[in-house]
Parts: structure tokens; sequence; C-alpha cells
């Protein structure tokens, strides 16, 4: 699928752009790899710590097209990871998560058609499925501009999407900072039934790949992922810690979502994803897209809903432990 392809990850130097490139170069051959992001000092650490030839590094903002259409030349392959994503400050500064979220979203469909780019793969999260926060809405509109982005690039190139929940082990994450923590004698729970999706770096990748190899343009691929309630995710990482229930912050679920009851009208189920599929048929060859997946799997029953609360995948505290402890996060 790669060989002898360029490849670019907008926001390659985050937590998942990063990562997905060591595991990119560990096990495949491509022609070159570039990361674009606008942190010099990522960039330059990126550089010390990974050293192969393979590897292009190049500043620039997704919310400058022009810098944009300069890196996307010759470029086959786009991964956009690019986003800003924390909730409280994104509620904040509306207008920033705007322009990088947004409007950056659209600069990488115009830039990717203008340059010709074969394929480009939106990494959104489950924040966008019935949004109750700012970056929720912000990237609900970056889906909405992938699927249909389709319909300006004329089956010359394609544009899909990824949509995940929590990844254990990020950058920022509730994880990270209970394992930086781990003395910690109280800590604060917004809510005491809260649940999350929950998904390892290995499953991320393995999504992407399985979007990039069978994607036809317009598809959002979703995980079946398990569930844990935060407050069992706090007994297994600080369990002498005094948990001290807050209130939910503001932009904040109880229960997140990833397929919503509207959404499963449209949807196909296979063994490891869900496919929700366009339902333009002005923009999109509709039929095309369903034969080809339920080939594979079979059409997600009428008023079904993927919530992390009525998820049958529960995340048990054991298989937390040994999922940590694979990460290697402490």
């Amino acid at each position: 699928m790669f060989d002898d392809k360029a490849i670019l990850v907008t926001g390659g130097t985050g937590s998942f752009g990063k990562n997905f490139v060591k595991f990119l170069l560990s096990n495949f051959n491509f022609k070159k790899l570039i990361i674009f992001s606008r942190d010099e000092l990522k960039q330059f650490q990126m550089q010390k710590e990974i050293q192969d030839e393979r590897l292009r590094f190049f500043i620039g903002d997704v919310r400058d097209l022009s810098r944009l259409q300069r890196a996307f030349y010759g470029v086959d392959i786009v991964v956009h990871a690019a986003a800003l994503k924390q909730v409280p400050m994104l509620e904040y500064n509306p207008f920033e998560a705007v322009k990088t979220n947004v409007i950056g979203s659209q600069n990488v469909v115009e830039a990717a058609i203008d340059q010709g780019v074969e394929k480009v793969l939106l990494i959104s999260t489950d924040k966008a499925v019935q949004p109750v926060n700012l970056y929720g809405a912000t990237k609900l509109c970056a889906e909405k501009l992938f699927v249909n982005g389709n319909a300006y690039a004329h089956n010359k190139t394609k544009f899909s999407c990824v949509r995940y929940g929590n990844v254990l082990g990020s950058r920022g994450s509730i994880v990270e900072v209970l394992l930086k923590n781990p003395d910690a004698q109280v800590v604060h729970l917004t809510h005491q039934e809260m649940t999350r999706f929950w998904i390892t770096f290995d499953q991320s990748f393995q999504l992407v790949l399985f979007a990039l190899e069978n994607m036809v343009g317009g598809e959002i691929f979703v995980p079946k992922i398990p569930s844990m309630r935060l407050v069992d995710l706090f007994e297994v990482l600080v369990p002498q810690a005094r948990k001290e229930v807050v209130g939910i912050r503001p932009g904040e679920k109880v229960h997140e979502a990833l397929l919503t009851d509207a959404e499963s009208r449209h949807a196909v189920e296979l063994d490891k994803y869900f496919v929700i599929l366009p339902q333009s048929k002005e923009i999109f060859d509709v039929e095309k897209r369903y034969s080809k997946y339920l080939g594979m799997g079979e059409e997600v029953p009428e008023n079904f809903r993927f919530t992390s609360d009525t998820n049958p995948l529960w995340l048990t505290p054991q298989q937390l432990k040994v999922l940590i402890e694979g990460l290697n996060l402490k």
C-alpha cells in the first residue's frame, strides 16, 4: 500500500502523529515521510530522536493554505492529525479552535485537491458525535468538510475519516496525568458514573491502515473498542487516593457516543469496525459503497447506538493494568 509513496502527517509531532510515524518507519517501505507541524522545538527534538533518511520535516500551520500547497506537492497520502483539542482551553479560546480545526481542515481539503493527493484521512474523535463542546463541534465540521470534500475532487482525491475515543498514553490524557502522580492522596472525579471509550495507539494505527486500504471516499470508520468507568480507571491507577466528586465541567458529557441511531441507518458492521457511509446520491455512488462493505459485513440494525455506557465491550481492571504495562507509560 505504501510502496514508493510519499506520505505526509499533519500534526506529525503530536501524540498520535509522532507514534504513528515511528510505527510506519518500523513496518513499511515508502519513498518519504513528511512531518508537517508548527512547533519547531518538537521537530528539532524528533529529528534528534528518530534518525531515518526517509523523514522530512516541514514547518507550517494548517491555517496557512499556501504553505500546505507547497507541502503537499508530490505527496500521495495525507493523514490529517493536526488539531487543537484541549476542551476547557478551547471553550475559552473559541476563535482559535475554529481557525485550526475547521478552516485548517478546509485548507487541507483544498490543498490536497489542487496538488492531486491520492488519499486524505482525517483523525476525528467521539467528541464530534452530538457535540456539547466547541472542540467536538469543530471536529464535526471537519468530518463534514472531509466527507463532502469528495464532491470537489471528482474522484481524483479521496477523503475519508476515522473516529475513535480516548487514547491510552496520549500526551495530556488522564492516564498520563495519574501515572505522573502515583502517590496522589486526592483526585477529582466529575461524575461517579462517567464512562469513556478507550483505544491503544496500536489499535488506532490498525484502524488508519484499514481505512487507507479500503476507503472509496466519504466513509467514517469507527472501531469496536471497549469502555470503562473513570472511577474504575482511578481505582486501578491511584487506588489509595480519595475520590472527590466535583461535578461535570463545561462541555463535558457523562457518556460518549461513536455511532448514533441516525448514522446507523447508513452504516455497515464489520468484524472489528463500523463503517458509516455517505448519504448524498448527488455526490456519491452510494450503491457502489454499500456493495463493497456489505460484501465484508452486514447492515447495522435500525436505531442501533454505539455508546460508552451501553457498549457490550468493557475493559476490566486487570486488562487495563496489562495495557498500561505494555505501553510502558510509567
